[in-house]
């Protein structure tokens, strides 16, 4: 039987993020996926890395100056998927009432974009300033928003920044085995014995680890409950968040903040292919997280709130795809969905003797790195401190250039492929950085849109590819792109090629 220092279930950003950290200092670390990293919660974020500004309305004032000071961190480690994003947020000067009645005061949002400026320790991200909407920032807005604020968050490829994560944390040694389901884990003295099923082949093995981290992010529950066999309280609080992608509805490179009745707030995001994010939702979800799927109620909302601010209202025909997910929030007894604490709760079981466990509640991609470091406290609490905090200073994979760089890796792409599709240069650095150069190297035919033979050969050697869905939808957003029947001759292509390794 192997023998593990660290056993981790669950592939999504905060199981991934552990695993890199605890690999770097040197762990003996597996982590288990049952489907594609990334393919949970992380999947279906508003891909954004951000502070959180109506958080402070709940005075989470701590979480928010985490979540501050981490957009520039993970930009310095990743600025090819990481990108700084200014954020409008129009004034409602002229709304009809029954809307503006719900709204905050230009005097309130002011004192919050002060702290949120001056909270978290902004270096190099810009600084709040008022805007005129009346020119080219507003031409797509009703024409009664005449100002507003525009402050800075930042973007995010949210599952490449998983993938990434997945990939450094096995360069550093650990273990990564994806389509695998935790079978059991059960304690047996300082040990705990996990049963692994490989989902592909149906073989299953028995590693041992001295210390187990239930990181299964809206599964986190079901876990404690089944495979490790115990009877518990319902922990977290299952929360549906839907967006719409739908056809560019301005030419700006800036995202949209709006403010609703209800006390809401939805972004609008530029998007890949020349599409604009819409999101997102807060509603209470019940049943199994990999059955979410956006609702008519949800789908409405999202439209009307948009449609009260864009001068072209959004329609049904309007929307090109959707997405909806299950976001894990610590169940804080919070009324409404929207109020519960985007905070992070770990939980470490385990004395006398008994091998530990801890199981992690809520969380924010945004903070994925600092919860990391505070498993990893927890795990250096058990097994014996290595090392400090090192994740803050080294770039994931292809991140090894300075913030400001991204046109000088683009232009080495370009020369290093004449002819290469700008469109396609751009894509590929921002997924891949500096690697965009190694795959260059042997780049191979063009499969459509841009996707080459080398590309795709890297994400299924490098990246844990197994389907057309891991490679169009989450290491790529090329899925906008792709047909139905192209979709299925990648699908053909990605089985041939697993036939023959």
């Amino acid at each position: 039987m192997r023998t593990f220092d660290v056993a981790v279930i669950g592939g999504g950003i905060n199981g991934c993020g552990i695993a890199r950290d605890a690999a770097g200092r040197g762990y003996a670390v597996i982590l288990a996926e049952q489907n594609d990293l990334g393919s949970g919660t992380s999947a279906w974020s508003t891909k954004l890395i951000h502070g959180g500004l109506r958080y402070l309305e709940h005075y989470e004032f701590r979480l928010v100056r985490e979540a501050l000071a981490e957009r520039e961190v993970l930009w310095r480690i990743a600025p090819h998927i990481v990108r700084p994003l200014r954020f409008i947020l129009p004034l409602h000067a002229g709304l009809r009432p029954a809307l503006r009645a719900g709204l905050r005061p230009a005097w309130l949002l002011r004192l919050g974009l002060f702290l949120y400026d001056h909270l978290g320790g902004r270096k190099r991200l810009a600084a709040t300033r008022r805007v005129d909407l009346t020119g080219p920032l507003g031409a797509s807005l009703k024409p009664e928003f005449r100002r507003g604020f525009e402050y800075s968050d930042a973007s995010v490829d949210d599952t490449r920044l998983v993938v990434l994560n997945a990939r450094d944390a096995r360069d550093r040694g650990a273990e990564i085995a994806v389509r695998t389901r935790v079978v059991s884990a059960r304690r047996a003295g300082d040990l705990w014995h996990v049963v692994l099923r490989d989902l592909r082949s149906g073989r299953e093995e028995t590693v041992a680890a001295r210390f187990l981290v239930n990181a299964a992010g809206p599964w986190v529950d079901r876990v404690i409950q089944g495979p490790m066999g115990r009877s518990e309280a319902r922990h977290v609080r299952l929360v549906q968040g839907s967006h719409i992608v739908v056809r560019k509805l301005y030419e700006h490179d800036r995202a949209f903040i709006f403010q609703n009745a209800d006390g809401r707030i939805i972004f609008a995001i530029p998007y890949a292919n020349d599409t604009t994010l819409v999101g997102t939702t807060d509603q209470d979800f019940s049943g199994d997280p990999a059955d979410a799927a956006i609702t008519e109620e949800e789908t409405e909302y999202l439209l009307a709130t948009a449609s009260e601010y864009f001068a072209k209202p959004l329609r049904r025909a309007d929307i090109v795809w959707t997405f909806a997910g299950v976001r894990p929030l610590f169940d804080d007894k919070a009324s409404r969905a929207q109020e519960a604490t985007r905070d992070y709760v770990l939980r470490t079981e385990g004395a006398g003797g008994q091998a530990p466990v801890l199981n992690i509640f809520g969380g924010k991609i945004t903070t994925y790195r600092r919860l990391a470091e505070d498993a990893l406290a927890e795990i250096g609490a058990h097994l014996g401190t290595r090392g400090g905090s090192w994740t803050g200073t080294a770039p994931l994979p292809g991140g090894d250039f300075p913030v400001d760089a991204v046109g000088d890796v683009e232009g080495r792409l370009a020369r290093a492929v004449p002819g290469l599709a700008p469109g396609t240069v751009r894509r590929m650095v921002a997924a891949y950085g500096t690697d965009a150069l190694r795959i260059a190297e042997a780049l191979g035919d063009d499969l459509g849109h841009g996707l080459h033979a080398g590309e795709l050969r890297w994400m299924m050697t490098q990246e844990w590819a197994r389907t057309a869905e891991d490679v169009l939808w989450r290491r790529s957003k090329l899925g906008l792109a792709f047909s139905a029947e192209a979709s299925a001759a990648l699908q053909a292509r990605m089985e041939g090629l697993l036939a023959e390794a």
